[in-house]
């Protein structure tokens, strides 16, 4: 099946932004399938992801294909989340390590997580 396409919110340069709305919830399809960000900009990528499964569980941010991720080599990167009220920021990233030949980004859940995950987009300086 495809993946859920997740759609960055962007931060606000000098301002603010409501934590309590836009996350999407990870249920058993985002379990099955993970998550998709479409036309990603990696470094200006930050993920909140939160775990309310009483164990902890493992997020993992998939590695890239060559072209355009000529660091792919490296291999995916998976970050362990705490049991139950657990939160973990991840990123910003590197395109050379994970951006997919589309021009996506790829994120997996371990079986069994439950919580949320919510896409942050970094504003470029002005």
């Amino acid at each position: 099946m495809a993946r859920t396409a997740v759609t960055p919110r962007a931060l606000v340069a000098n301002g603010g932004l409501n934590g309590a709305t836009g996350a999407t919830t990870i249920d058993s399809t985002l379990v099955t399938n993970g998550v998709v960000i479409n036309s990603a900009d990696p470094e200006h990528i930050l993920i909140r992801v939160t775990n309310t499964e009483g164990s902890t569980n493992v997020v993992t941010v998939r590695a890239g294909d060559y072209p355009p991720a000529w660091a792919s080599g490296q291999g995916d990167l998976a970050v362990t989340v705490a049991a139950t009220t657990g939160v973990q920021y991840i990123g910003p990233f590197e395109s050379g390590r994970f951006l997919q030949g589309n021009g996506s980004m790829e994120i997996d859940f371990e079986t069994g997580m439950t919580g949320a995950i919510d896409v942050l987009l970094i504003p470029r300086a002005t």
